[in-house]
């Protein structure tokens, strides 16, 4: 039988006429719309990927007031005019993300979606007769994904979340003077979204609610290469906000029947998708560096990058007209992230004119307070630490480089509770270990 569009197995599953219906139907509503608010955080898994390159990333992300091969089109474009002919750059950074989480009650879980990669691709050209130099990147400024187990004890808090968000970038840079250089391009951004919770079973995946969608938005980055003295030069990048109009759908489930006695209800075996939206706003990036090159061989560099995550307040889930009963609507999501910094130590010791080994150390600021906190999000104080090591030959390029991170723990309190009292509280642990690897040619 069916009753408001739900599917329902019949009595003898939960022993109720259309009365029974109803209330089932009003209490599984009010139980969502305590969910739905721990479903906002969920949406921040919008995870800042700056590691686009190998030599930058040995060199701890400090590369603005560098940006001396074709990566230079994310991390400064107005590098550009520095390279010679046509320049091809293919990246893949490699990344084993292992955040931990211990409840209050002492039982430990690890994320089970570890092993990602990232890829990066980036042209160039600068012309012979005029001090221009145009490029084309594509490559991920966001994403990643987490998934935990079932019993972790926020089950519905969250449970899996992912975003995958490509940009293509046709940029351009003129040499205004022989020291000063400016860049400018256009960033086509596309993402992908996928959320997901437990609902009303504080252990069993036997219930869901899940948000899929995907988006386009068109935005733009600006680059300033100064070499202000022969030791020194400073280096500008912007890239804009921009704001992804998800569209796609929710979904709700539940495949138990659970009669009346033992719950306070009865819980129908239902399934329901709904049309729905909504959008969310990625943040501005401005990054400012000075590189110091006391010798030909050496390049010490040091860069503050900051990010405006305070553009995610409020976000709302549309859902279309005459979906599911079981949900509101609109569904308001409040995150209210903060803004936060990378600073960026990086140096570079070049033997002789082909070889060259990097360090690098940066410190991320977080930007999650506790009572909107997620698991869907390693949002903690991090370090991360960085070696490598490249060759610039004739026409070949190649470098690779190895980072570890770490995350002080952190310990969460007074997070929002979702409609079975279950909270993100506890302590997080954060440790990462990745390698990039980037290869060139020139012609």
């Amino acid at each position: 039988m069916r009753i408001n569009g739900i599917g329902i197995e019949e009595e003898r599953h939960c022993g109720i006429g259309a009365i029974c219906g109803q209330r089932a139907t009003v209490s599984i509503l009010c139980a969502l719309m305590g969910l739905a608010p721990r479903m906002s955080s969920g949406l921040a898994t919008g995870f800042d990927l700056p590691d686009q390159d190998a030599f930058a990333i040995a060199r701890g992300m400090a590369f603005v007031a560098t940006a001396d091969n074709p990566s230079a089109i994310y991390y400064n474009p107005a590098g550009l005019t520095q390279l010679a002919g046509h320049n091809v750059r293919l990246g893949l950074y490699g990344i084993s993300l292992e955040p931990d989480y211990e409840s209050p009650s002492g039982e430990e879980y690890e994320n089970q979606d570890k092993l990602q990669a990232i890829p990066q691709l980036y042209y160039t050209y600068s012309m012979d007769s005029m001090p221009v130099s145009f490029g084309l990147g594509l490559y991920a400024p966001f994403g990643l994904s987490v998934e935990w187990p079932q019993d972790t004890g926020f089950r519905t808090v969250a449970t899996e979340g992912a975003l995958k968000y490509f940009t293509i970038n046709p940029v351009v840079a003129v040499e205004i003077l022989p020291t000063l250089s400016l860049g400018a391009g256009l960033t086509v951004n596309y993402a992908e979204v996928d959320l997901q919770q437990g609902l009303l079973w504080p252990t069993q995946a036997n219930d869901r609610f899940r948000f899929k969608g995907d988006s386009w938005a068109v935005g733009y980055n600006l680059g300033l290469l100064w070499k202000a003295h022969e030791k020194v030069s400073l280096g500008v990048s912007f890239r804009s906000p921009t704001t992804m109009e998800f569209e796609g759908h929710t979904d709700v489930r539940n495949e138990v029947a659970l009669p009346s006695p033992p719950a306070p209800f009865p819980v129908p075996i239902f399934s329901q998708s709904t049309e729905a939206s909504a959008d969310f706003p990625f943040p501005l990036k401005v990054i400012c560096g000075i590189s110091y090159r006391p010798t030909p061989d050496w390049n010490f560099e040091f860069n503050a990058d900051f990010n405006g995550w305070d553009r995610l307040n409020t976000v709302t889930i549309r859902q279309a007209a005459g979906g599911s009963p079981l949900l509101p609507q609109d569904i308001p999501m409040v995150l209210n992230w903060e803004s936060s910094w990378y600073y960026e130590f990086g140096a570079t010791r070049y033997l002789g004119d082909r070889w060259s080994v990097s360090a690098g150390y940066i410190f991320n600021e977080n930007s999650l307070p506790d009572e909107n906190y997620t698991p869907l999000v390693a949002d903690q104080d991090r370090h991360f630490f960085s070696v490598g090591a490249g060759y610039r030959g004739e026409r070949y390029t190649f470098d690779v480089a190895y980072q570890f991170g770490y995350g002080p723990d952190r310990n969460v309190s007074g997070s929002a509770s979702s409609a079975v009292g279950q909270s993100a509280d506890g302590r997080y642990g954060f440790i990462s270990h990745a390698v990039a690897v980037s290869g060139g040619v020139r012609f």
